[in-house]
């Protein structure tokens, strides 16, 4: 054999083995796309929830302000209420305190108060041909 037989089996060695890994590295880099495809899809999806999450928080915005706006209207409802009520409530006290100390009431000549502390005829006649929404002071019928 010849030096120059020895020089090209091993250089035909070493090109065969440059084949093989270039079929290795080939398979590696097509999975390589196939994967490069994959994280495509994945970010276009993730870009689309994206968009899909931030569209919720601008209607859930909207509806928190919607509420905040409903809330305050009923707070302002409810505080006219308690001071409507608080004026009813003192106004009830004094009438009870005039009542404790013996101020007499003017009533009607046919109303006369009875002694044994019953409501007089005629007045519960009267407070029956009135309407129920008569009978109510104006603060309860604001009352649900």
């Amino acid at each position: 054999m010849t030096i120059s037989l020895i020089v090209e089996l091993a250089l035909s060695g070493l090109l065969l083995m440059t084949i093989g890994y270039c079929a290795v590295l080939e398979r590696k880099l097509s999975a390589l796309r196939k994967g490069q495809d994959g994280l495509k899809d994945t970010i276009a999806n993730l870009n689309s929830a994206i968009v899909a999450a931030g569209e919720s928080m601008r209607a859930l915005k909207q509806t928190a302000a919607g509420a905040a706006l409903s809330l305050d209207e009923r707070m302002m409802r409810a505080r006219a209420m308690i001071d409507e009520l608080s004026i009813l409530a003192s106004s009830g006290e004094r009438v009870a305190d005039r009542i404790d100390r013996g101020t007499p009431m003017t009533l009607k000549n046919d109303a006369a108060p009875a002694k044994n502390g019953a409501m007089p005829a005629a007045l519960a006649n009267r407070l029956a041909a009135l309407k129920p929404e008569a009978r109510m002071p104006k603060a309860m019928g604001n009352v649900r």
